[in-house]
């Protein structure tokens, strides 16, 4: 293979041989696919109860969302995106040929994509969280197989998991407890009317109430849905230009001099007032020092250099950290805060997302939002309940997804929408008429694609992988 130069947007020459550029061009496609399948797949659900509760039209309440989950992604920052990144082991990536993370990738997206296009093709709502999640795990069991090693960060995988398994039941719960509110306190008959006819809508004021709850959805699910697909495309481009991506080359190495310098002076403060203490802290200088002399070999052309320059700021970042917990140190608040200071600004050079990633991911599920939404709306706003949703049950369960995905998005925790919001109209229809009121039909395809999501995308991811692997 002869090494060839090619050119895109943002990114500048690349030396990719010519099947890896074909390959890379190919992933970027499939994670634009991704997040564009998944506005239309999970964005349906922001939009079902505005739709269902005549508060809204199709043709503006889809748009709005669109827009909502635009700016959710644009201003949501990255810390979802982060830990989505930390399930897969970018370290031994960086090593390894590009080809290795290509298949990774690949494997990823493909499977993604094609658990996504089937439940939504069926009309069934299903949680693009679990199926990344479930094809990354895949993928990195695959990998493990291959290359040994730890390929996949268990750790953060049962903090996700669990996550994704409490949030419906949360919101189920929720639910429950503020229809249950509002029909034996606030007691607004007007509230549990359903609407009948194209004509039939809401007051001003709970049209306004269906229509917040609505935006908050939209922009909470781009803050956090979104994120997964940054994730996604960081992850891509540290597979295939770790170089130019591991570590953030727009950061001056005369500011990043400055805060490794700051931040060793204060630790030399805290050893001198820490003298029992002193070898811990001794130790984490020493590896401050050897992230100055690494960063001389930090470059956009130098793979291993750059490397061991993030590797080794990881290391200090991950001892600060420890530094700022440990209850057996004389800490001022005045330490505590600098200690803080600076790990956010060091870990600033290895979490981070270009904003022309953003931009993207921004603009592929605001556009998606706009297509193929209606059989899954159809589902959350006919199918889970025996009854027309009424215009209380919309603003509940849209209210107790709003805040249950804004919290988790602020803890940096990816969350289904989907599961969120569904089982939000459960519980609501639930606290309505009882456990009579809900389609068990429907509850049982959503429970089965709940089940069966996990298991299949990572048997789908593993395959993939392999079958990616007898051509690298």
């Amino acid at each position: 293979m002869h090494p060839f130069c090619i050119a895109l947007p943002f990114i500048g020459n690349t030396d990719l041989s010519m099947p890896l550029a074909i390959i890379f061009l190919v992933c970027l496609l499939a994670v634009v696919g991704f997040e564009f399948v998944n506005g239309f797949h999970d964005t349906a659900n922001a939009v079902a109860t505005v739709i269902y509760t005549k508060a809204l039209k199709p043709v503006i309440a889809i748009p709005w969302s669109g827009f909502w989950n635009f700016m959710g992604v644009f201003t949501g920052g990255i810390a979802v995106a982060m830990g989505i990144l930390k399930l897969v082991p970018l370290d031994a990536l960086m090593n390894l040929p590009i080809g290795v993370g290509a298949c990774m990738v690949l494997a990823v997206l493909l499977a993604s994509i094609a658990w996504n296009l089937g439940t939504w093709y069926l009309g069934i709502p299903c949680s693009s969280s679990h199926t990344m999640i479930g094809a990354m795990i895949g993928a990195g069991l695959a990998f493990t197989w291959y290359y040994g090693g730890k390929g996949v960060n268990w750790g953060k995988a049962e903090e996700i998991g669990l996550s994704l398994i409490l949030s419906p039941i949360i919101g189920f719960g929720l639910a429950v407890l503020l229809m249950y509110f509002l029909k034996h306190v606030i007691k607004y008959h007007a509230l549990f009317h359903i609407p009948h006819g194209e004509n039939d809508r809401p007051p001003i004021i709970i049209r306004g109430l269906l229509i917040t709850t609505c935006t908050l959805v939209s922009f909470f699910h781009g803050s956090n849905d979104g994120q997964k697909g940054v994730g996604l495309l960081m992850l891509i481009l540290i597979a295939f230009l770790p170089a130019k991506f591991a570590v953030n080359h727009n950061i001056p190495n005369s500011k990043i001099l400055f805060q490794l310098n700051q931040t060793e002076q204060l630790i030399n403060h805290l050893a001198t007032s820490n003298q029992d203490k002193k070898s811990n802290l001794t130790e984490l200088i020493g590896k401050i020092q050897q992230a100055k002399i690494h960063l001389v070999l930090k470059n956009e052309t130098d793979k291993h250099g750059t490397y061991k320059f993030r590797k080794q700021i990881e290391e200090v970042t991950a001892s600060l950290a420890v530094v700022e917990k440990n209850q057996s140190l004389v800490l001022s608040k005045n330490d505590t805060l600098l200690l803080s200071q600076s790990r956010q600004e060091l870990t600033k050079l290895f979490e981070f997302a270009p904003l022309w990633v953003i931009l993207i991911i921004s603009i592929s599920l605001g556009l998606g939002t706009m297509i193929g939404w209606k059989r899954i709306v159809v589902t959350i706003g006919e199918k889970i309940g025996n009854e027309h949703l009424n215009y209380a049950q919309g603003a509940t369960s849209e209210i107790v997804a709003a805040s249950t995905i804004g919290l988790s998005t602020a803890f940096g925790l990816p969350v289904s929408t989907t599961h969120v919001l569904s089982s939000g109209i459960a519980g609501a229809m639930v606290a309505s008429g009882g456990r009579g009121n809900l389609n068990n039909n429907t509850l049982k395809n959503i429970g089965l694609a709940w089940v069966l999501t996990l298991p299949v995308s990572i048997i789908l991811a593993m395959a993939l992988f392999m079958l990616f692997h007898l051509f690298v």
